[in-house]
């Protein structure tokens, strides 16, 4: 690990990263940048300061960091499938309802979008006492939900005892506060003033106590009815007047496979520098587009102000970009993965059915076969054909971004189809005349690999990835699906075999990939357990890795910790539950028409939505 990833950590240790948790990533950001021409692609560099705070009018106010905009306009980007599958962030699973979600309901801190260092959002201040077991939060007064109900410390209470903590919707954040087998003890001390305790130092604790608040006054009467009612509550169905939120935006209108649309909140607690209420935009649209194709044709028809560009794409945008009314920005390297994962569930569910066929769990389930698809696998053909030569083939469960990569093993290793075939040997399988592969019993090597239908880039992979493995002598079913139905079947069902896929990523907290890697998490998708609580059949290298995931968060130096977490990405990459593909930059265009535009690498382009005006 070099120095200068060793400073960022150390700037950066109280720092929260965009999400608390690894969700599933549509792709409809996995885009790239040519190697050859990223130096004439404009990068934002300039730093800005850091939110002030204003009392005015009885109210704790946010200051902008930016020059004071204009009033009105809106601005429009897109996703790609069906959109969300709830506006309830609490149980959001996917990307975009989670995107939504952080729209309406606030977090007390959130991440500055240069540094990645904790600022205030509903809070106004944290307090660290010396022994880094006492998280003093201070909120900000006389700020208010959207119904006119003051926002106070009972919110805060109430979420994390009665939501977070009981374990309702989404137990991502809950499962990664678990220290020491304990979890935080949340307590108020006055109107505004709220109080965490942890059992021991927990390095990544100031990332994670910040998440959103919940209106104790709306919500406690769902909790009450139960969980069932809690996951359903919120629902794409919902009448957007009955939503009571925080947030610089909410809900106007759902049509389905459409659009969202959503508008300004006008009692926001930001203001800029002339006293005018923040946002300045009256809606924010988010179109659903099929595919990545017909979002490109939308943005070229003037429909979208931003847009992720592919690599194939890149050439084509840099010709016309200087006679157009956008400009392209270089947003630095992808910090979310792209894989292909193995289903190794050996369970059977509540009526004696196997989760997993038995005859492809063992073939799964056997660490040769899962080595010699890796070794099969042409990534550098990957990022020629699919990436347009703007992507670094990636090994490692840390992306290439991380200041946790384990270097060791960051470069991998060629493509080699000899090696692999002698795994199979080993393993005792064979081939017959015509080159198709079969295993010890005899039994023909077929299986189905899943990804979301639409994005255009994983499809084209699965092509790659079929045609690599027939050398194999494998016969693969690519088998491209909507996106809310893959999540089905990777969250509820067990009902796959190979799924190509991509999680969003925190290049500054491995702890976030808690619910990945833990043989318990919500997304440890490679052995899924059902119900989540099931210990039965925990491989010896998953409980390795739960040590791991706990003695990495209670360490709190760098070097300490680096030497943990570069011992799971070993394992990964010796037992290769998870197969990584490649890692892309990210290439943006933006609207020109936008302004107090601040794109960064952390940040991405929308990060300061409540501070973008529109000035045609």
């Amino acid at each position: 690990m070099g120095k200068f990833k060793k400073i960022i950590y150390i700037l950066l240790i109280i720092s929260i990263i965009l999400v608390s948790c690894f969700r599933i990533d549509k792709g409809e950001q996995n885009i790239k940048q040519t190697n050859s021409n990223s130096s004439d692609i404009q990068e934002q560099k300039n730093i800005y300061l850091p939110y002030g705070s204003i009392f005015y009018n009885g109210v704790d106010y946010r200051m902008s960091r930016s020059k004071p905009g204009k009033y009105g306009g809106q601005i429009v980007i897109s996703t790609i499938g069906e959109g969300p599958k709830t506006f309830n962030p609490w149980t959001s699973k996917d990307a975009t309802s989670s995107q939504i979600g952080d729209l309406m309901y606030d977090s007390l801190f959130t991440s500055d979008p240069d540094t990645g260092e904790v600022i205030p959002a509903l809070a106004k201040e944290m307090i660290v006492s010396d022994n880094q077991k006492t998280y003093t939060i201070k909120l900000r007064q006389g700020v208010k939900w959207s119904d006119g109900k003051e926002i106070t410390s009972d919110d805060v209470v109430f979420t994390w005892n009665e939501i977070i903590l009981a374990g309702y919707g989404n137990t991502s954040l809950r499962d990664s506060v678990l220290i020491d087998g304990e979890y935080p003890s949340v307590k108020k001390i006055d109107k505004y003033t709220v109080e965490f305790n942890i059992k021991k130092p927990f390095a990544p604790f100031q990332r994670f106590v910040g998440s959103q608040i919940a209106p104790m006054h709306i919500f406690k009467p769902v909790v009450e009815k139960g969980k069932r009612y809690f996951d359903s509550y919120l629902s794409t169905t919902v009448n957007p007047k009955d939503i009571v939120y925080s947030g610089a935006f909410t809900l106007e209108e759902y049509v389905p496979a459409q659009r969202v649309v959503m508008k300004r909140n006008p009692n926001y607690y930001a203001i800029d520098s002339n006293h005018n209420l923040l946002p300045y935009i009256d809606k924010y649209v988010i179109l659903i587009v099929g595919d990545l194709n017909n979002e490109l044709l939308k943005f070229e028809a003037g429909e979208l102000d931003i847009i992720s560009v592919r690599g194939k794409d890149l050439p084509r945008f840099k010709q016309k970009e200087k006679k157009s009314d956008y400009k392209l920005y270089n947003l630095g390297p992808n910090t979310g993965t792209m894989f292909l994962a193995f289903n190794l569930n050996t369970r059977k569910d509540k009526n004696g059915k196997y989760y997993v066929n038995p005859i492809k769990q063992k073939w799964f389930n056997d660490v040769n076969f899962r080595t010699a698809i890796d070794y099969a696998i042409d990534r550098k053909a990957m990022v020629s054909n699919v990436a347009n030569g703007v992507a670094q083939p990636l090994f490692t469960a840390e992306s290439l971004s991380s200041v946790f990569l384990n270097e060791d093993i960051a470069s991998g290793h060629e493509k080699d189809i000899e090696y692999a075939k002698s795994l199979l040997k080993e393993s005792g399988f064979y081939t017959d005349k015509t080159g198709k592969l079969y295993d010890k019993e005899g039994n023909k090597v077929e299986f189905d690999l899943y990804t979301n239908a639409g994005q255009t880039e994983r499809e084209a992979l699965g092509v790659m990835v079929k045609e690599d493995l027939k050398e194999l002598g494998i016969n693969v079913n690519f088998k491209p699906i909507e996106f809310n139905s893959l999540v089905s079947k990777l969250m509820s069902t067990a009902d796959w075999d190979m799924v190509l896929m991509g999680l969003t990523g925190n290049p500054l907290e491995p702890h976030s990939g808690k619910n990945v890697w833990y043989s318990k998490g919500h997304l440890h998708l490679f052995n899924m357990r059902f119900p989540i609580d099931n210990e039965e059949n925990i491989l010896d290298w998953e409980k390795e890795l739960d040590e791991i995931i706990e003695q990495g968060a209670l360490e709190l130096d760098y070097d300490k910790r680096k030497l943990i977490y570069d011992k799971y990405q070993q394992i990964i990459y010796d037992e290769r539950p998870i197969i990584y593909l490649y890692s892309p930059l990210t290439i943006t265009a933006v609207r020109k028409k936008i302004k107090n535009l601040h794109p960064t690498p952390l940040g991405g382009t929308t990060h300061n939505l409540d501070e973008l005006y529109i000035e045609e």
